[in-house]
């Protein structure tokens, strides 16, 4: 039986010439779509990421876009609820940020895909923290090893992974 990090490398590992978010070029990407849009792969990623949730937790909150598939199974796992953190407010409606579970006054953990700079968090975490919310840490599927975790570390902000690129590219 394949392992899981073989699963998602086999999956979602592609190779080439790739632009991350943070700029950099990378001739190794996950394409995260592809292990979140497959229905046995995404519940065993958050069975396994379920024991990363620290036991206080509340709520689970997942990053636009990457984010809100894995919190969403994580969430039906742990029977935790879940929020969704937009990337900006809607500018209709609510005109929110953060949907679903409310964090106010709760104990809870952003939830993102792939971590690679750790950008995307700390514009989620500048937000939030606006707003007087803190999280108590940042779980993600796949720490590329690329900075991400210390950023988040100076920013005050705990990142676990459930694996690091270099355990996916072993299949470990």
């Amino acid at each position: 039986m394949s392992t899981l990090p073989s699963r998602i490398k086999q999956c979602a590992r592609l190779s080439g010439s790739f632009v991350l978010r943070s700029g950099k070029v990378s001739d190794t990407y996950f394409d995260k779509y592809q292990f979140e849009s497959d229905p046995q792969l995404l519940r065993a990623i958050a069975q396994e990421l379920a024991a990363l949730v620290p036991q206080s937790t509340e709520v689970l909150a997942g990053l636009e876009m990457g984010g809100i598939p894995i919190v969403t199974m994580l969430s039906q796992v742990t029977g935790l609820p879940a929020a969704f953190i937009r990337k900006e407010p809607k500018e209709y409606g609510t005109c929110r940020y953060a949907e679903g579970a409310s964090l106010v006054g709760k104990r809870f953990v952003l939830v993102e895909d792939v971590v690679s700079s750790g950008g995307a968090i700390i514009d989620a975490l500048a937000k939030l923290k606006t707003d007087g919310l803190l999280p108590g840490a940042a779980l993600c599927v796949i720490d590329r090893e690329t900075g991400g975790k210390e950023a988040l570390a100076a920013a005050g902000l705990p990142l676990k992974a459930l694996f690091t690129f270099s355990q996916v590219e072993s299949g470990a």
